[in-house]
């Protein structure tokens, strides 16, 4: 198990491992896994609110048209994209594939679901960035709020789950509260929960790995 102050004690050592940059650094937490067989397709790919919005936060992109596009809009989400763009961007492959490495995550209009699948889902589906659908009249501006919140878990037959926590802007209790988000949300998608966890990390862009076993080790000398 990892407990809140094995992340406090990890992202102090992460940080005090990255030194001063003339920029703002991301700080990343790797879950390694383990008891997990991913040759029966293990895959996981959660979206998870984090207690603390970093300062770099999420793109957005909105399919939809009429009152959702206006809404969309007006709430700043960075792009909305409606019906004849798909329908264009299903003809061009290149500008396809930059549309959806432009974005983090994408709303769609229940009504266009499947025109994405079509245009776009050869794209979104390997990234795992299909689209969450909004009912008509669904408040898009408190959904999009939410996804600016939020940080995208993916792991896809393989025994290590990387995702940014933050930056270095917010403070050590932040981050760590970030991270013990996406543990919680982690566990509830593992087959035995937090015992198919091995091991964790916390870095800092420039920094070193700041690591569990390495923590419980320094803890027993």
């Amino acid at each position: 198990m990892v407990s809140d102050s094995q992340l406090k004690e990890l992202v102090k050592m992460a940080r005090e491992g990255a030194g001063k940059r003339n920029f703002n650094q991301s700080a990343e937490l790797t879950l390694v896994l383990k008891d997990i067989d991913v040759k029966k397709g293990f895959n996981l790919n959660e979206v998870v609110v984090l207690p603390h919005k970093p300062s770099r936060l999420p793109t957005i992109c909105v399919v939809g048209s009429g009152d959702m596009a206006l809404r969309a809009k007006n709430a700043g989400v960075e792009h909305v994209m409606d019906p004849q763009e798909l329908d264009r961007l299903g003809t061009n492959k290149r500008e396809a594939r930059k549309m959806v490495r432009a974005h983090d995550f994408f709303l769609s209009d229940t009504n266009q679901m499947a025109a994405v699948g079509r245009s776009l889902g050869q794209f979104l589906g390997p990234k795992g960035k299909m689209p969450t659908p909004v009912p008509y009249g669904a408040p898009i501006e408190n959904i999009a709020g939410r996804f600016r919140g939020s940080a995208r878990v993916k792991a896809k037959s393989q025994l290590n789950v990387s995702v940014k926590i933050g930056d270095e802007k917010l403070s050590d209790d932040q981050l760590a509260e970030n991270a013990s988000a996406v543990v919680a949300a982690v566990e509830k998608k593992l087959p035995q929960g937090d015992k198919n966890i091995r091991n964790a990390h916390v870095k800092f862009t420039m920094g070193k790995k700041a690591k569990l076993t390495a923590l419980k080790k320094e803890k027993e000398q």
